[in-house]
């Protein structure tokens, strides 16, 4: 966890994103880091955990964490709580949670609050198109031979 506070506090000092660090661990040794990298690469899903996922992955050569644990400054948002949900580790551990972002403006609230309104309700539109040829894709999938479940 230490290290993923001081990932946040350095990002902070180098002016690259914002105040997150994550690091990944498999068998006590850090395999992955991450840190904000948002507003330095323009890229809204640059968050740590992200970043530190999709180094591990690399890492490990695979697109699961099995094993893993997430050690992240700050309690995941929905983004990146999804991502690890699809990445499987073993555990998250944060140190901050979603009050202390809020209090320092980071404020995922919002997104929370619009997840759980119906589509029609939500600040964004969702509207959905052209289902019957999207299944279409999903029937391909369902007998493709090229297919690895996950």
């Amino acid at each position: 966890m230490q290290k993923a506070i001081e990932l946040a506090s350095q990002n902070i000092e180098s002016g690259n994103g914002g105040p997150f660090g994550a690091v990944i661990v498999k068998d006590g040794k850090i395999i992955a880091e991450g840190y904000n990298k948002v507003t330095s690469t323009n890229d809204p899903t640059a968050h740590a955990e992200i970043v530190a996922i999709r180094e591990a992955c690399k890492t490990l050569n695979s697109f699961q964490l099995e094993n893993c644990e997430i050690y992240t400054s700050c309690e995941p948002c929905p983004m990146c709580l999804g991502a690890i949900y699809w990445a499987r580790p073993s555990k998250v551990f944060f140190s901050c949670n979603k009050d202390d972002a809020a209090d320092a403006n980071f404020d995922d609230y919002f997104i929370y609050k619009e997840l759980s309104l119906p589509m029609q309700k939500r600040s964004i539109p969702m509207i959905q198109l052209m289902r019957n040829e999207g299944l279409k894709v999903f029937e391909k999938w369902l007998n493709s031979d090229h297919k690895i479940a996950y």
